[in-house]
């Protein structure tokens, strides 16, 4: 996913324009000028979104917690950009009111952090159990469906939502350098770097430098989208894009990823607990 694995995210490909109209250069002075944001009709609704201009050959969508941001070449002109989010005005106006429900649905039902509360761990549930002990710094211990916060005296909910998070990123970074090390035996891939990301907006990024980042909040998922996400970004050490090849490598680091994909096509990274 140079772009990433957050599955409302759609890519478009494009060629080089024939002509030579709205200077590139002009364009990217306005996004600079007016921080990237523009507006365009949509449905007869004024529709705000965020340019972004990027290194590549197509142009992309996604929708997130900031809304609609579209990436587009240096090369490509404002009006070919504005063509392209006409021509997919349905799906845009689908995914951006399903986001909006999401987020509404989130508010509505925050995560506690007392005893006896709920947390998602590998796609599975397990209850947080909240134990007052001597040790002035707090532990977390995974015993079977429970997660066991053992707190220093005088902490409460604050402490141990700081020892969950501590806890689920070693669990992520452990879980998925191991499903790293699988896929990326299974395909020759040029060398590349990893790390644990805390974005808001993607599950993983990969760029031509051969640096991959994941997001530490897969650990709440189950393998398979883990393992759909890391091949999703292994992939793109090789086809920088999501065309056919690209999708054809996707396949062969992960045959059947569409299971993985199809589990995390309607989650959304800020609706997650941390």
């Amino acid at each position: 996913m140079s772009r990433a694995a957050d599955p409302r995210q759609l890519t478009l490909p494009l060629q080089a324009p024939s002509y030579d109209a709205d200077p590139v250069t002009t364009d990217r002075d306005l996004d600079q000028h007016r921080g990237g944001l523009r507006r365009l009709l949509l449905g007869g609704e004024l529709c705000q979104f965020r340019l972004r201009r990027a290194r590549r050959r197509t142009i992309g969508f996604q929708i997130d917690d900031m809304g609609l941001t579209v990436s587009a070449p240096a090369w490509m002109s404002l009006r070919a950009i504005e063509e392209a989010i006409l021509e997919k005005e349905r799906w845009i106006r689908q995914k951006l009111a399903e986001w909006r429900d999401r987020r509404a649905q989130a508010a509505s039902q925050p995560q506690r952090w007392g005893d006896g509360a709920s947390l998602r761990y590998l796609g599975n549930e397990l209850t947080l159990r909240l134990r007052v002990g001597a040790s002035p710094v707090a532990a977390v211990s995974h015993l079977g469906p429970e997660l066991v916060i053992a707190l220093p005296p005088g902490a409460g909910e604050r402490e141990a939502r700081a020892a969950v998070q501590d806890w689920l990123r070693r669990e992520a970074a452990a879980m998925i350098g191991e499903r790293i090390e699988l896929l990326a035996g299974r395909a020759v891939v040029k060398p590349f770097t990893w790390r644990l990301s805390s974005a808001r907006t993607q599950w993983g990024s990969c760029n031509e430098d051969g640096r991959v980042n994941l997001n530490w909040r897969l650990i709440f998922f189950p393998v398979a989208v883990i393992d759909y996400v890391v091949a999703h970004e292994l992939a793109h050490l090789t086809e920088l894009n999501h065309g056919p090849r690209f999708w054809r490598e996707v396949e062969r680091l992960l045959p059947g990823f569409r299971a993985g994909r199809d589990l995390i096509k309607d989650e959304e990274l800020t609706a997650l607990p941390l």
